[in-house]
C-alpha cells in the first residue's frame, strides 16, 4: 500500500497530525492496533445506554486558544468544570486543598489570609528548588495534609514513595486559599457535546486520510510503503527495547452500572488516598450531563504491567529516555510525537499542540 505518511496511532497525536496533513495535501494512512479510533480518550455508550470512557475519565481543558480552536471544528462544547472530594476519614474534603478544605479538616473558621497563614506555620520550610514531589508537597503543606491526601495516593498511582517521583508530578496539583473548588482552573473547560469518538469520527474524515484498526505495527509494518512514518506508540517499542524497557504504568478499570441509583456520589470523580487499593471512583454522568434512572462508574487500579498509560516521572527514566530520543533523532523518515514517543505525562491539549507543532513542520518538508 503506497501512502504519503503512515501515521501509527488513531488518539490525539496521530488524528491531529492526520488532519493537518491531508489539508496540505498529504495522502495519509493511519493504524491502530486496537479496535476503536481515539485512542485512550475513546468513548461509547454502555449497554445500559450512558455515554462512558472506557480507560477512565477524559476531562478535557485548555489555555491554549490555537487547541481549542482547531478541536472545534470538529466538535460543539457543553460547558463543564471538574470537581474532585478526596475521602479522607469519614469526610469528602475538596481536592486541591482550598479553604474548605482546611476549614472542615481541622474544625477551623480562617478566611483567606488565615488560610495563607496556617499553611505558612505547617509547611516545610526547605532550601533551594524543589527536587522531588515530597520536597514540593511538604513545602506547600506540610507533613499532616501530605499524610491524609497526598502520600498513599502517590504510592497506589506510581508505586513510589513521593520522595522518588519527580517534582513536576506534584506540582500539577496547586493549593489555594479560597474557595475555588475547581479542579482546573484554565481558561477553556467543557466537554464535547457529541463525546470524544465522534470528534475523532470528524477529524479523520477527509478524502486524503484513509485508517485502519486491528492492526500492528511491528506485524505489519511491510504491507506499507510510505514516505515518512509518523509514529505515536512507545519509543522502547519502536527501538525493540536496545537499551532496556522505558518504565510505565497501567491502569485496571471496573466499570459498573447501578440501574436503581440516580445519584453514586458527591461529585464526579472521589479521590481514595488511604484505605481502598482503587485510587478513585468517576460517575460519568456527572460529567456528560446525562439523565438516567441509573448511574454507571469505573474505578481505577493502578497496575505496573499492562498497557502503558503514564509515563514514570524520574531522573533515572528521563535519562534512558535520552537515548531513545538520540536514537529516534537520527531515524531517517519517522517523527515521533506523543505522550508514549515523547515519553511525557502530557495532557490532552498537550498532546494536540505538540502533534500540531510537528504536523506543521512535517508538512513543510513533505512534497505533496
Amino acid at each position: 500500500m503506497k501512502v504519503d505518511v503512515l501515521i501509527v496511532g488513531l488518539g490525539f497525536a496521530g488524528s491531529t497530525t492526520a488532519r493537518v496533513l491531508a489539508e496540505k495535501g498529504h495522502a495519509v494512512h493511519l493504524i491502530d492496533k486496537r479496535s476503536h479510533i481515539g485512542g485512550n480518550a475513546y468513548d461509547c455508550v454502555d449497554a445500559h445506554g450512558l455515554l462512558i470512557h472506557p480507560y477512565g475519565p477524559h476531562i478535557f481543558h485548555t489555555n491554549s486558544q490555537n487547541v481549542f480552536d482547531f478541536l472545534s471544528r470538529f466538535t460543539e462544547w457543553i460547558p463543564y468544570e471538574h470537581r474532585v472530594l478526596a475521602k479522607v476519614g469519614e469526610q469528602l474534603l475538596p481536592i486541591p486543598i482550598n479553604r474548605t478544605t482546611i476549614n472542615a479538616l481541622y474544625g477551623l473558621a480562617l478566611d483567606e489570609a488565615g488560610v495563607a497563614a496556617y499553611l505558612e506555620r505547617v509547611r516545610d520550610k526547605r532550601e533551594g528548588q524543589a527536587k522531588t514531589s515530597e520536597d514540593v508537597v511538604l513545602s506547600s503543606v506540610g507533613s499532616d495534609l501530605c499524610e491524609k491526601f497526598f502520600r498513599g495516593y502517590t504510592k497506589k498511582q506510581w508505586g513510589l514513595d513521593l520522595s522518588e517521583l519527580a517534582a513536576g508530578v506534584a506540582a500539577r496539583i496547586p493549593t489555594r486559599t479560597n474557595e475555588d473548588d475547581r479542579y482546573f482552573t484554565d481558561t477553556h473547560q467543557q466537554m464535547p457535546k457529541d463525546g470524544y469518538t465522534r470528534m475523532f469520527e470528524r477529524m479523520l474524515d477527509h478524502p486524503k486520510i484513509t485508517f485502519e484498526t486491528n492492526v500492528d505495527f511491528f506485524s505489519a509494518r511491510d504491507r506499507y510503503a510510505a514516505k515518512h512514518v509518523v509514529y505515536t506508540g512507545p519509543i522502547d517499542a519502536y527501538f525493540d527495547y536496545r537499551f532496556g524497557k522505558l518504565p510505565y504504568r497501567s491502569l485496571e478499570f471496573v466499570h459498573e452500572h447501578l440501574p436503581d441509583t440516580e445519584s453514586f456520589q458527591r461529585s464526579a470523580t472521589v479521590n481514595y488516598p488511604n484505605e481502598q487499593a482503587f485510587t478513585r471512583i468517576t460517575e460519568f454522568k456527572k460529567i456528560t450531563g446525562q439523565t438516567h434512572k441509573g448511574t454507571s462508574i469505573v474505578r481505577e487500579y493502578p497496575r505496573g504491567d499492562g498497557d502503558p498509560y503514564y509515563p514514570v516521572p524520574r531522573p533515572d527514566n528521563e535519562a534512558l529516555f535520552r537515548r531513545y530520543d538520540a536514537l529516534a533523532q537520527a531515524e531517517k523518515g519517522v517523527t515521533f510525537v506523543g505522550r508514549l514517543a515523547q515519553y511525557r505525562y502530557y495532557n490532552m491539549d498537550q498532546v494536540t499542540a505538540a502533534a500540531l507543532t510537528r504536523a506543521e513542520e512535517l508538512a513543510g518538508s513533505l512534497v505533496a
